[in-house]
């Protein structure tokens, strides 16, 4: 709202289309559109293994914690989850053999409970052997409920061990919606990582055994450390893939303000109309924002499923990259060429964290070349951009 102020003040052209959300636009928490829109990466990875996230009960390790956006929202989006374990920067959530419908329940009243935390969920609910314990205690007991759920052999640990052991722990799905980094290469160093905060919590990309990865937050694992998994065959895109929908929200609001303010300024509509339209838009806005996520997904595992049948388009997509100077490949943790072709030789494909990589790098040189023809004035196209738009706009 400060910097929308500040532009309508000094009369800059995008008025308060400057900075997205404030009091006139969308409001990412309360619509939940970061989170929905990672969903939709779990959704796919779990379709992918025969699993219905919205039918079937599916085990989760969570980081974060329910008055979070990103893992609160999330942990909403299903009542088939079974949060076996949850942590933050304060506490340890744990509760072993969860019964789906209770959990759910609690976890939505933690969500509108202002300034939640852990030590918010009610103990009555909390399955036997489970808990919510303090990150500052110097051990904790660890019950035989939670020696089988995260496959740990010892009656003791420490909260830093006990987290690395729900890290490690075979669940369906780890969902990252909160700060730092946890998940590296074994061949990167915890000061290669840069999150000294969390070096006594980070394991290596190999000692995932869950069998998906939803990065709802930034930075949860390395680059390497997503290949290292990816290697190792758990399903995993990257933040900026599954957490795309925040970004892509705000493009929409300032599309949406850009076009609607060229009809404010010809008086054909006041503020407050706009304001109310932009409102009335906000569902339409969430579907169109969760569909390029879905169909961003759906060209990702189209590619993995094409990488199998031939190696040799995406080897020279990155060396014509390469050559025209668009691409670092060792900044990127691409595979060098003759990596590509022995992975060609064991029918081995590519890699979703490494197409992940590629797609971004395609619709950036897709885009320039566009902008730089004769396409964007064809009548033609102009039908198709409305589609980029609520319906109402159209």
């Amino acid at each position: 709202d400060i910097a929308n102020a500040i532009s309508i003040e000094y009369g800059h052209w995008l008025g308060d289309a400057f900075a997205s959300g404030g009091a006139n636009g969308y409001d990412h928490k309360k619509m939940g559109i970061t989170a929905r829109g990672a969903w939709e990466s779990v959704k796919r990875h779990f379709r992918n293994l025969g699993v219905n996230t919205q039918q079937d009960l599916f085990t989760v390790v969570g980081i974060g914690d329910m008055a979070g956006d990103v893992f609160g929202n999330g942990m909403l989006l299903s009542d088939k989850i079974q949060l076996v374990g949850a942590f933050n920067h304060l506490h340890i959530f744990v509760d072993p053999n969860p019964d789906a419908a209770a959990a759910f329940a609690e976890r939505k009243r933690l969500f509108n409970l202002p300034r939640s935390s852990w030590e918010d969920y009610s103990s009555e609910l909390i399955s036997q052997g489970g808990g919510v314990f303090s990150r500052s205690a110097k051990s904790i007991t660890i019950t035989p409920e939670m020696q089988q759920v995260f496959g740990i052999e010892e009656t003791r640990l420490s909260p830093n061990d006990l987290i690395r052991a729900m890290l490690k722990a075979k669940v369906d799905l780890i969902w990252n919606g909160g700060i730092g980094t946890y998940v590296k290469s074994s061949e990167e160093t915890d000061a290669d990582v840069g999150d000294k905060a969390n070096d006594a919590l980070r394991i290596n990309g190999k000692e995932l055994n869950c069998r998906v990865v939803g990065e709802g937050g930034n930075l949860g694992l390395t680059q390497r450390g997503r290949m290292e998994a990816a290697a190792n065959g758990v399903r995993v895109y990257t933040d900026f893939i599954d957490n795309a929908g925040g970004v892509n929200c705000s493009d929409h609001e300032v599309n949406i303000k850009i076009l609607i303010d060229e009809v404010v300024k010809r008086g054909d509509m006041t503020d407050k109309q706009r304001n109310q339209l932009l409102a009335d838009m906000t569902e339409e806005v969430a579907d169109l924002v969760i569909l390029d996520n879905y169909r961003q997904t759906q060209a990702l595992d189209l590619s993995e499923i094409l990488s199998h049948q031939g190696m040799g388009p995406y080897r020279r997509f990155i060396s014509e990259l390469e050559s025209a100077g668009q691409i670092d490949r060792e900044l990127e943790f691409l595979p060098a060429d003759d990596v590509l072709k022995e992975r060609a030789s064991n029918n081995q494909g590519m890699r979703l964290p490494e197409l992940s990589v590629l797609i971004s790098y395609a619709k950036s040189t897709l885009k320039g070349d566009l902008i730089n023809s004769d396409v964007p004035d064809d009548l033609y196209i102009h039908r198709h951009l409305e589609r980029l738009f609520p319906a109402v706009l159209t």
